[in-house]
């Protein structure tokens, strides 16, 4: 165990040297908030989704939902929609919300926050994280299953077979970014991969920053800066406060990440610099 923190902080520092972005904290709500796992961020409507587990990370409990939060961290409700599971990636096509909940799909309309439909996907067993594409696609990965499942028009089936620590995911254009463990993957159009970049820890959270960049999390406690080319920066490091940092919502335009906490029960907000 030693050697493994020893390797770890070597790693670390050594993709650290040249730093070149940082991030500044700009609030952070008391720890109200149930267990939050992802957060989906509505510029226009001055709200932010937040998936909260409120239990056990794969417990078929019922006592999981959705909750609101402003863009100044104020004014939550946690019990927008409720009756979900451990629910945790979410993903937008007009006016519905897509919910990863273990071994469903929730649909969600927005306007009347009523769950329209769970669409099953056949043998997952653990669902994470969503995104959705310009089309309306929407990919969702199994972290128990190493898979990834394509919903097309509300129909699944499988896009991606043995991706061992399969999580984050991120749709840019024709491109489907994704997390295999520790390394940050792409598929083009015709599911060729390539490999961009392998961090210390397992990827949770996928963000594109809007030059080829990404904004990648890990669930154990660390923000990265990752290149188009590759290159590794480390832009917050919160492990030995045992503040989870899992799936990051952001907005591209003021430079701001919506970090939910997981065992923390907060949602912290940064700037990009």
């Amino acid at each position: 165990m030693k050697k493994s923190i020893l390797l770890l902080c070597l790693a670390i520092s050594g993709i650290s040297n040249a730093q070149m972005h940082s991030i500044e904290k700009l609030w952070e709500t008391d720890t109200i908030i149930p267990v939050p796992e992802s957060v989906l961020p509505d510029v226009q409507a001055n709200t932010l989704y937040i998936s909260l587990i409120n239990g056990g990370g794969w417990d078929k409990d019922a006592i999981g939902g959705i909750g609101k939060l402003n863009l100044s961290g104020r004014h939550f409700r946690g019990n927008w929609v409720e009756g979900l599971n451990a629910p945790k990636g979410l993903g937008r096509v007009g006016n519905k919300l897509f919910v990863a909940d273990i071994d469903v799909v929730a649909v969600i309309d927005i306007v009347t926050a009523r769950i329209e439909k769970k669409i099953s996907l056949e043998g997952a067993a653990g669902l994470n994280d969503i995104t959705t594409d310009r089309r309306g696609v929407v990919y969702v990965s199994d972290s128990r299953k190493a898979r990834i499942w394509k919903l097309e028009k509300e129909r699944p089936s499988v896009y991606l077979d043995s991706v061992k620590g399969a999580n984050g995911l991120k749709a840019i254009g024709d491109d489907l970014f994704f997390a295999e463990g520790k390394k940050l993957k792409k598929a083009n159009r015709q599911k060729q991969i390539s490999t961009i970049a392998e961090l210390p820890q397992g990827i949770d959270g996928i963000e594109p920053v809007g030059n080829g960049d990404l904004l990648v999390s890990a669930w154990s406690g660390y923000l990265f800066y990752v290149t188009a080319s590759g290159q590794v920066e480390v832009l917050l490091d919160t492990h030995l406060e045992k503040m989870n940092t899992a799936d990051m919502g952001y907005d591209p335009v003021k430079r701001i990440i919506y970090m939910p906490t997981f065992n923390a029960k907060k949602l912290v907000a940064y700037r990009l610099r």
